[in-house]
């Protein structure tokens, strides 16, 4: 399978998105960009790392990388290999004792461990070609909230957590006035949170 280079070209975000934020990837001499619905808190993470931003505490792509690092594990890349359903699915390829392997991983974790340990991210051909967005020579710097909005039309994002979808949902119902519906699933909502605490 052949794998494009891309690079991180923005981070956005969306009010009409319920939070989410868009992950804009460029292909290395090439024009076009995809973009990625991703959670506020992996937006965060990749933020963080591209701005250089110690957090008093290691968030969770920290520990991420120090174990790699510390049990001599080496990132060799990061790959996003699949969109199916709208969804798209990621790969980390690591280097340890001298044999090669790979994790399933969300695209935006995978990303932002890319930014911590300096791999280089790759998108396969198909992918790119079915979810890229040409850019002309003359907008190669579109606003990032174009994209975004292209992503959105899509509806090419990550596999979303329970909590994100009804999140979501919420915001959609809304938006829409739906208001009976909004209480069901705020009602889920803070059922959801009970369990998890």
């Amino acid at each position: 399978m052949e794998f494009i280079q891309v690079d991180i070209i923005g981070l956005s975000t969306s009010p009409s998105s319920g939070g989410a934020y868009a992950l804009v990837l460029g292909e290395v001499g090439g024009n076009r960009r995809l973009p990625i619905i991703i959670g506020a808190f992996e937006a965060q993470a990749i933020a963080l790392e591209l701005e250089k931003i110690q957090p008093p505490r290691p968030m969770t792509h920290d520990l991420l990388r120090d174990l790699f690092e510390n049990v001599g594990a080496g990132v060799e890349d990061v790959v996003i290999d699949e969109l199916r359903e709208g969804t798209f699915f990621a790969k980390i390829r690591y280097i340890l004792a001298g044999a090669r392997s790979q994790l399933d991983a969300r695209p935006s974790d995978a990303v932002a461990l890319a930014v911590r340990m300096d791999a280089p991210i790759f998108v396969s051909a198909p992918v790119l070609d079915e979810a890229g967005i040409p850019i002309d020579d003359g907008a190669a710097d579109a606003p990032v909230e174009d994209l975004e909005a292209a992503a959105e039309e899509t509806a090419v994002q990550e596999p979303q957590s329970d909590m994100e979808r009804l999140e979501a949902d919420l915001h959609t119902a809304i938006k829409e006035e739906d208001y009976e519906r909004a209480a069901r699933i705020r009602d889920d909502i803070s059922r959801l949170k009970g369990e998890s605490n």
